[in-house]
């Protein structure tokens, strides 16, 4: 890797390169570029070779080099978030156990959050930066691995140090990047030509001549210092094009989340280049960002720090999109510049529940530009139409919806290209909503989330009957573009909640929503409660299969456990993970016989299907303990009955195993009395 960074450093040493570094020397406070933005030890880490044999070894000579790091690893492997079922105390078994990529993306983001958060935050706000970087990378990765690059750790350590070159500027420049932020208030004019202005040279430039200065490899180099604008088939970085492209678009993605690096009115910089590059019509980007939504969850918990919230992102954006509307409007056209609509632009930001901010958004855009009617119609890809899901004033029609398949003309083109229409009676007279709205004329403004159609906006002078100027197009589609990242965002929090309630490893739910769910359950009166019965299911001998096969193979067997109970457990029952190889099942309106016949139909099932599976888990056999307790009147608090299974499951267990025991089973003098949990699982 070093030798293809120097390569890469030889063929750029041009008067450019030698006036990037002249313009670097004359705004750092140090001439020197060896700045200690990168320790020495991240460099190590960046530069790891990609020989698997060696990489172990290496990864782990180079952790243990760090006495402090190689603590705060360990600490983070033995911490709940993996669940391993021994106590790790060894750098090499950490490396083994969780995989050489896994570990050196912790130790670098470890090294590099270090350098940045322990910083006090002014105009250039650290926290907000790290997160950027983070959410890049993490995206990036992401987007990497779907597109089968040869190299996704690579692209995630590019997206990790994208911005690197505002870091350098804001810590080490004799003009701060806090002084440069403080200089553009409503300015829309890209960020790269405002620096190279203020500092004579671009963050982008700072950060190319610093990578190549600690010899990164050449793909990071080329990403910090591309990921604005797209090399030439002449540049050196030209054939890291696809990763060039997979950070430039996750960079543009995480703004259009709230989430830029610097609070600026304008967008970054997306190259048309990137959308031939990336097949993103293909990518599953709402799963994608899904799963990087809880990555950012996950560093939240990680580093024991909050993320700044959802509104304030809003915020950030929302200034940004207002200012970029000001600039937009024609002020030589009469009534141009009067027109005020902020209150429109405002209105997704006040709430995530659409069902608050579309009506909102609609009653606004029709007191803003004063229309009779506004109406959003909302995409059903099931039944391929247009649904009217809002209107403002309401219409008598609810179930209004219109066959996109019928549909021609301006309006079929405002939907496949996805840009705004102004339709006019005189050119299209057998148009539907013309015909349904008896009005001579109406604009559609697509509606878009992750640049697929979402719905459309429907708006009118019915009965004004005033003509509609060219320019309200643009001025709603400013509108309709913030309402699509409204849904957007609504969605991934809907997503997020649901998200936070299940374990990632089964999709049953967690601990924290099963303990919530029965505290509530708990508020009901005493007599409502009769009927409820709480097991726990504990895999038998678990820590063999985690030793003998793998931990990888130990995720299956949790896997295939939780699918087992999702398959045999009735609607309106619940059913979770507890933890570990635990899971804990509530089942409402039953008895004693019934909820015994179905822990020995799990216990009976999961046994059968273990035995048919002992080739692949090394002969061992896949067998449960199950403990059930009904509720009683003297079960004051939901913990008194999670206790009493908790109890009974562990008297399955010191009685041989693979076996189902109610409370009632227990002699009586046994019950009050907390069991040990000394006799291994």
């Amino acid at each position: 890797m070093k030798a293809e960074g120097r390569l890469i450093m030889a063929g750029a040493e041009s008067d450019e390169l030698d006036r990037i570094k002249t313009a670097a020397q004359a705004i750092l406070k140090s001439e020197s570029l060896n700045l200690q933005l990168m320790p020495a030890i991240a460099v190590k880490l960046v530069n790891l070779t990609r020989d698997e044999n060696v990489r172990i070894d290496a990864l782990a000579k180079i952790i243990e080099t760090d006495p402090a790091l190689a603590i705060k690893v360990l600490q983070t492997v033995n911490s709940a978030a993996y669940c391993l079922p021994n106590k790790v105390t060894s750098i090499r078994r950490a490396v083994h156990l969780l995989g050489v990529d896994e570990v050196r993306r912790m130790a670098l983001a470890m090294l590099l959050f270090s350098r940045m958060i322990r910083r006090e935050s002014g105009e250039f706000d650290f926290l907000f930066f790290w997160q950027h970087c983070l959410f890049v990378a993490e995206l990036s990765r992401r987007i990497a691995i779907a597109l089968k690059l040869a190299d996704p750790e690579m692209v995630y350590t590019a997206g990790l140090l994208h911005d690197i070159g505002k870091l350098a500027l804001e810590t080490h420049g004799k003009m701060t990047y806090s002084q440069f932020i403080a200089s553009l208030p409503n300015s829309v004019h890209p960020l790269l030509q405002e620096e190279r202005h203020f500092f004579g040279m671009t963050h982008v430039e700072m950060g190319q001549v610093l990578c190549l200065q600690w010899q990164l490899p050449a793909p990071i180099v080329a990403v910090a210092a591309c990921h604005h604008v797209l090399p030439d088939p002449g540049s050196p970085y030209y054939p890291y094009r696809a990763e060039i492209a997979i950070v430039a678009f996750a960079n543009y993605t995480a703004w259009l989340q709230g989430i830029s690096s610097i609070s600026h009115a304008g967008p970054p910089q997306l190259s048309p280049q990137v959308f031939e590059l990336l097949p993103i019509e293909a990518l599953e980007l709402e799963s994608l960002l899904q799963e990087t939504d809880k990555a950012m969850q996950a560093a939240q918990e990680f580093y024991s720090i909050a993320f700044p919230d959802v509104n304030r992102l809003r915020a950030r954006l929302l200034q940004a999109s207002i200012t970029m509307s000001r600039v937009q409007h024609h002020p030589g056209e009469p009534g141009a510049t009067s027109r005020n609509i902020s209150a429109s632009l405002t209105a997704p930001h006040q709430s995530l529940d659409p069902a608050y901010f579309v009506p909102w958004t609609l009653e606004t855009i029709k007191h803003d530009f004063e229309f009779d009617r506004v109406i959003l119609f909302s995409v059903n890809p099931q039944r391929r139409s247009l649904a009217a899901s809002h209107a403002y004033p309401e219409i008598h029609e609810r179930a209004l919806e219109i066959d996109i398949g019928c549909l021609s003309g301006m309006l079929l083109d405002c939907l496949r290209e996805k840009k705004a229409v102004l339709i006019d009676a005189a050119l299209e007279p057998k148009n539907p909503l013309l015909k349904k709205f008896n009005t001579a004329e109406f604009i559609a403004v697509p509606v878009l989330r992750h640049r697929c159609l979402a719905g459309m906006i429907y708006a009118d002078y019915a009965i004004k009957q005033k003509s509609m100027a060219g320019r309200i197009l643009e001025e709603i589609v400013a509108v309709a573009e913030q309402l699509g990242i409204a849904l957007m965002n609504a969605k991934h929090y809907e997503m997020q909640r649901q998200q936070a309630q299940l374990d990632s490893l089964t999709q049953l739910y967690n601990r924290r929503m099963l303990e919530c769910s029965l505290n509530q359950l708990f508020q009901r009166p005493a007599h409502e409660l009769k009927g409820i019965a709480l097991g726990f299911v504990d895999i038998d001998r678990f820590k063999l299969f985690n030793d003998q096969c793998g931990h990888q193979k130990g995720d299956e067997i949790i896997r295939l456990v939780a699918d087992m109970l999702k398959r045999l457990t009735r609607p309106g029952d619940l059913i979770g993970r507890f933890g570990g190889e635990e899971f804990l099942f509530v089942l409402m309106n039953t008895d004693e016989d019934d909820v015994r016949a179905y822990a020995e139909r799990i216990r009976l099932e999961i046994a059968r299907r273990g035995d048919d599976l002992k080739p692949r888990f090394q002969q061992l056999e896949l067998t449960v303990s199950i403990g059930v307790a009904l509720y009683q009147p003297n079960f004051g608090h939901y913990t008194d009955l999670i206790e009493a299974a908790d109890q009974t499951m562990y008297r399955a267990k010191m009685a041989g195993r693979n076996r189902v025991i109610l409370f009632s089973d227990l002699p009586s003098v046994s019950k009050p009395t907390v069991l040990g949990r000394n006799i291994g699982n």
